[in-house]
Formats: structure tokens, sequence, C-alpha cells
């Protein structure tokens, strides 16, 4: 009898610490075959037979479906280049330049991978249609009023996410080379 209730016990404990650990690793995320420039996060193995299962798993839970990875790849911000977490009662600008890309989108998402809802229905940037300056480089500015130039409404959420997709771009098909490329910088200019 001691015996099975030992055996019952280190099961249900293995069991608390196995699933809690997946759970954990699954909602706050991984950095398994990550590539980190900057403030940016990608996985470029996601849309690929070489993902991860805590990736797999990730996917299941959101129901995104990841960009192949001879196609592109997702960057995600969640916080600026100093570390301070999006806040949709504040002003950031993403600005700069962006790694060799055919095409490339940045949006705004909520937490929840949903796109932010906002009155001027504005919830995104694409590369053909963002004014530049006279160097290439642009200058996108998020916040909860209107701004002049290319601006991303926030609405006044509390948090969001930023993402930057780069279409048939060198960026994740050569990951384990090292390449990367100039990421736009995001800066903090203050709060509501």
């Amino acid at each position: 009898m001691r015996l099975l209730l030992g055996s019952f016990c280190t099961f249900l404990v293995a069991a608390i610490v196995g699933l809690g650990a997946t759970w954990l690793t699954l909602t706050r995320g991984v950095a398994f075959g990550s590539l980190t420039i900057g403030a940016w996060t990608a996985w470029p193995k996601t849309g690929s037979v070489d993902i991860d299962p805590y990736a797999r798993a990730n996917i299941v839970r959101t129901g995104e479906l990841p960009t192949g990875m001879g196609d592109g790849v997702a960057f995600y911000a969640h916080t600026d280049d100093a570390g301070n977490n999006f806040d949709g009662r504040c002003t950031f600008v993403v600005s700069g330049m962006t790694p060799a890309a055919r095409y490339w989108t940045l949006a705004l998402y909520d937490p929840e991978g949903r796109l932010v809802a906002n009155t001027v229905d504005r919830h995104s940037f694409t590369s053909d249609e963002i004014v530049r300056n006279s160097d290439g480089s642009f200058a996108v500015t998020v916040a909860p009023l209107a701004r002049p130039g290319n601006w991303l409404p926030t609405g006044g959420i509390e948090q969001f996410v930023l993402v930057l997709r780069l279409y048939d771009t060198p960026i994740g098909v050569a990951t384990g080379t090292g390449k990367s490329g100039p990421m736009p910088s995001i800066v903090r200019k203050g709060c509501s």
C-alpha cells in the first residue's frame, strides 16, 4: 500500500511540474530557435518542418497561420528598445530601415492576436504605402491621438504588440549564418 501511495504521489508531482512548465512556456513565450534583433523577436522555423514542439503547441493554441520559411518571417515586439512595455496610452515611434525584403507590413495587435479597433480603421502600414524620408528611412508614430505622417492609432488600449512581417527576405532562411539586418528602432516619446 505504501509503495502504491508513494508511486501515486511521485506521478502526481511529475504531472504537476511537467504540465505547469508546459503551460508557462506556452503562455509566457519561449526562445527556442528565436532570432532577436533589438526589441524584435522572430521564430523563423515556425513555418517549417523543423518547428519545435512548444512553438507548434503555441500555434495550435493561438490559431495563427505561420509564414512559410521560404516566404518570409514575422518579427514581434512587446516592448520598446529600452524595455518599456507597450501601453496604448503612450506615444511610441518606430523608425529607421528594415532588412532587405521584397515587401513588408507593420501591424498593431492586441495581446490576444486581434487587430486593435480604432475609429479611423487603420491597423497597419505596408512598404508600398508608407511615407518615407529622402534617405529611404521611415517613421511610424504609434499613439492614441492623431499625429501627422504615418500614424497607427492604439485606441488607448492598455497593451499591444507590433508585428513586422518581411516577405521574400534572406532573414530567417539563413538564420544559422547570423545574417541580420537593420531593424526599425522603437522609442517611447511620452504618455498621456
